[in-house]
């Protein structure tokens, strides 16, 4: 940056920023049993932020977020440097040292918030694996944008309950669009996993062996089962048993088919198998929980 440049952290035309009071943090959300575990600390929305500028040599006392929809930065995160470009976002764990600036010839245009929260350490953790470092790239969608809008909105008003309230609710849903983008994006976004979720489903009547689920998605077995459980959490045959389960009990609720016909319906050719299976899952028999569910 040319030696009559000069740097900002804020002050930038059509600029909107909140700052929590800390008063208002302490009172309204610290302790507060329903939003005490995440919450924002400061929000705001910087167009096209010529000579925007962060340094902080020990880290905030907040993680911080920073989503780019137009132009060009840079952020340098523990000594490591990344390029910031249109539909990148980045995290900044708290008190980590870091660095960031827009870009001077094609300065970016960003969302930013800063939260904190009981569970905010363990939410970042998760945010760190699946996106396999500090930063990644989604494609935009208007649904995350509005739900920014809306949570700016709520703060904008004032720090009642309601709106404090409000508006963190609406930000677990705001994280998880960068947690999981493919979710709030359309059909075209579906992932591999998504493909064979979709196979197991239209599948449920039948007893699908790992290879015919890999093979929809043209791996192997070994390596298919390996991102299965890595994105699901769970192993493909007991996802695929769990989606079992949850149809028999949408028979269970919903129809008068016996125990013998739902077995078939979720393609279990053993009823007796299909009890133990079902009640190892649910905590209770099938016949237990149709009486449970109709009372």
């Amino acid at each position: 940056m040319p030696a009559t440049a000069i740097k900002k952290k804020d002050g930038f035309q059509g600029q909107k920023a909140v700052v929590i009071p800390r008063k208002v943090l302490a009172s309204n959300c610290t302790n507060n049993a329903i939003i005490a575990g995440l919450y924002i600390t400061d929000i705001g929305y910087y167009p096209k932020a010529r000579f925007h500028y962060r340094e902080r040599p020990h880290g905030a006392e907040q993680h911080i977020l920073i989503y780019c929809i137009e132009g060009r930065g840079s952020v340098t995160i523990k000594k490591k440097q990344y390029d910031i470009e249109p539909g990148n976002f980045f995290i900044v764990p708290k008190q980590t040292e870091h660095y960031y600036a827009a870009n001077e010839k094609d300065p970016w245009t960003i969302y930013w918030t800063h939260f904190t929260g009981k569970i905010s350490d363990a939410i970042i953790a998760h945010m760190l694996d699946q996106l396999d470092g500090h930063k990644s790239f989604l494609h935009y969608n208007e649904q995350r944008t509005k739900l920014f809008n809306t949570i700016y909105h709520q703060l904008e008003r004032g720090y009642s309950i309601e709106n404090i309230l409000y508006a963190n609710m609406c930000f677990f849903h705001f994280l998880g669009s960068f947690m999981h983008a493919e979710k709030i994006n359309d059909v075209s976004a579906i992932t591999e996993m998504d493909i064979v979720i979709d196979f197991m489903k239209k599948n449920i009547d039948s007893m699908c062996t790992l290879h015919q689920m890999a093979d929809e998605v043209n791996m192997s077995p070994s390596h298919f089962s390996f991102l299965f459980k890595k994105k699901t959490g769970y192993p493909p045959m007991e996802y695929f048993n769990h989606l079992k389960v949850q149809q028999a009990c949408q028979f269970l609720m919903f129809t008068n088919l016996r125990i013998k016909e739902i077995a078939a319906r979720v393609g279990i050719e053993d009823p007796y198998y299909f009890s133990r299976f079902f009640t190892r899952l649910m905590g209770m028999s099938p016949n237990t929980y149709r009486e449970r569910r109709n009372q």
